[in-house]
């Protein structure tokens, strides 16, 4: 995950904000708040999540502003902001977090990633019930790190689910959880929700090609992906994004 930290550092850490500057903290984190609420309505809105079955973080220094469990992203507003420290203890509103808060947590502690979207996206979910990684598609998987694997099913909210996603999240930055659906991380929550919405892309690709009857798509090399994935770290005005 040594790319991913990389790219996490460029993102400036509000921990490094001057204690002199009298609210820039408090600025930052309603900021961060608002930008989180807006992707999660975004989950929603692109369909990959119903009703309130995913959940966003982003890390703020060292607060993780998440998403609170059974809460309509419509109805969150600025003060239902809800933060923990890295060992999950609440130190910002009065909502509980989300009930997949130890997967969030895994990852923020594993990497230097700013942000983490979890989603039940229904053509990922369903390939994650089929493989145990994701056939190569389309070269996009080099974005991600390369084949995106399927982390064994486990409880979710659980100890052993979030053990098993950073297994399956090695040299990755996204996965597939088995039975249940997706997380992506990124240097930024809209990094994070590319990388998402491009699984759910290409799993959606991977099961249309795979149904026609009598024929098999062609799949690419992991060479032929990791090639791709160089090239796309490069690509655009600052890199690390797709062609558009």
């Amino acid at each position: 995950m040594a790319e991913q930290r990389r790219d996490a550092r460029e993102v400036r850490d509000v921990g490094d904000v001057e204690e002199s500057a009298p609210g820039t903290r408090e600025r930052e984190v309603a900021a961060a708040w608002d930008e989180l609420v807006a992707t999660a309505r975004r989950t929603v809105a692109d369909g990959l999540v119903v009703g309130t079955s995913g959940n966003v973080s982003v890390r703020v220094g060292d607060t993780v502003l998440v998403t609170p469990t059974g809460v309509p992203y419509d109805r969150l507003r600025p003060e239902d902001a809800v933060g923990v420290d890295l060992e999950g203890r609440q130190v910002l509103g009065s909502l509980a977090a989300t009930s997949e808060l130890p997967m969030h947590l895994a990852i923020h502690r594993a990497t230097d990633a700013r942000a983490v979207v979890h989603t039940h996206a229904a053509h990922a979910t369903a390939v994650s019930t089929l493989v145990s990684e994701l056939p190569l598609i389309h070269y996009m998987a080099g974005a991600l790190g390369g084949p995106v694997r399927v982390a064994p099913y486990a409880t979710y909210g659980t100890p052993e689910l979030a053990e098993n996603m950073l297994q399956a999240l090695t040299g990755r930055t996204a996965c597939l959880l088995q039975n249940h659906g997706t997380i992506a991380y990124g240097a930024s929550l809209s990094q994070a929700f590319d990388r998402t919405a491009q699984l759910e892309w290409m799993s959606r690709v991977w099961l249309l090609a795979s149904s026609v009857p009598g024929l098999s798509p062609t799949l690419l090399s992991p060479e032929q992906v990791d090639e791709a994935g160089e090239r796309l770290g490069r690509y655009g005005q600052g890199g690390g994004a797709g062609p558009r």
